[in-house]
């Protein structure tokens, strides 16, 4: 059930959440995951089957993205469970549920597909995970509908970034395209969000700044739950698939600095004032962090060394 705070602020939004979904219809188009699987690679798996990395030639990096993307992607039923509770079932808001959520299922049936033809990743182990993933259920759970509409448009569009990355270090073709696939998907379900949100600050500043505030400080791709996330986060942050660098230069800057505007939004109460006062703060220590990291990739780069984290589990 939606929260009752949130029904007024809803329905003032309803018709820019239908434009932008009539949007998204006419921008989005049609695709079939069984038409991107490299089905003639398969083969039988033996009753003592067991995987050894050797039998793949991505990297630990990469196969710890997709790790994290895929049973991330699995735990669909939970994120729709929150994000109906946050917009309601009914009217443009429901549908636009209900679409983004069919969606977002063929994202796991590719790249679970994918990964068990390529035999890429231990696939028993790959589903000791998602057992566990899904058997917790854990997902942010944004208090209101702007936290929701905040945190959603940050979570799509770092998503879309960590696929879009993922692809391109997979030399494998038919990888590749099912990441970039994948990757415009979450696109469009940004856009959707992004578009929204902004929306909903225009018609209360004051309460959006300060779901801003809540959701921006402190982001983290969701992860809570997944097996060793932590290092696989590590892992996928060194390889530059997805770390604080990409998070300032492609979601701070672009979308909270100069898309919503925060630097000029007017009509803030006191304590919205405050609000933007600190995530200015935090996005100003980030730009710093990120300027170190890429003058230390740069570093790395004209060196010309490699490293690896043996600490990585072999999924």
């Amino acid at each position: 059930m939606v929260i009752d705070a949130d029904v007024a602020l809803l329905a003032e939004l309803e018709p820019e959440a239908e434009r932008l979904l009539e949007n998204h219809y006419a921008s989005a188009k049609e695709w079939h995951p069984h038409t991107l699987v490299p089905w003639s690679r398969g083969r039988d798996f033996e009753p003592d089957y067991e995987w050894t990395p050797e039998e793949t030639e991505l990297s630990p990096a990469v196969r710890s993205a997709l790790f994290v993307n895929l049973l991330t992607e699995d735990n669909l039923p939970y994120y729709f469970r929150d994000i109906e509770r946050m917009f309601g079932r009914d009217g443009a808001w429901g549908e636009w549920v209900r679409r983004w959520t069919a969606e977002e299922a063929r994202h796991s049936a590719v790249i679970r597909d994918y990964l068990t033809v390529t035999r890429a990743i231990d696939p028993a182990e790959l589903e000791r995970a998602r057992m566990v993933q899904m058997s917790g259920g854990k997902v942010p759970e944004p208090p209101t509908a702007i936290d929701g509409l905040v945190y959603v448009t940050l979570q799509e569009l770092a998503t879309r970034i960590s696929h879009r990355n993922t692809g391109a270090l997979i030399e494998d073709r038919a990888g590749y395209d099912i990441m970039r696939r994948v990757a415009m998907d979450e696109n469009h379900h940004f856009l959707f969000y992004r578009d929204t949100a902004k929306a909903a600050m225009a018609i209360d500043p004051s309460q959006a700044v300060q779901a801003m505030e809540r959701q921006i400080i402190g982001f983290a791709m969701p992860g809570e739950g997944i097996p060793d996330f932590g290092q696989h986060a590590k892992t996928i942050a060194s390889a530059g698939i997805y770390d604080l660098a990409a998070h300032y230069e492609q979601i701070l800057e672009p979308i909270v600095l100069r898309y919503w505007d925060l630097p000029n939004i007017e009509g803030l109460s006191g304590e919205a004032e405050a609000a933007r006062e600190r995530v200015m703060a935090y996005v100003a220590k980030s730009q710093r962090v990120a300027e170190r990291l890429l003058a230390r990739r740069r570093a790395k780069e004209e060196a010309a060394e490699e490293h690896g984290d043996s600490t990585v589990p072999a999924v």
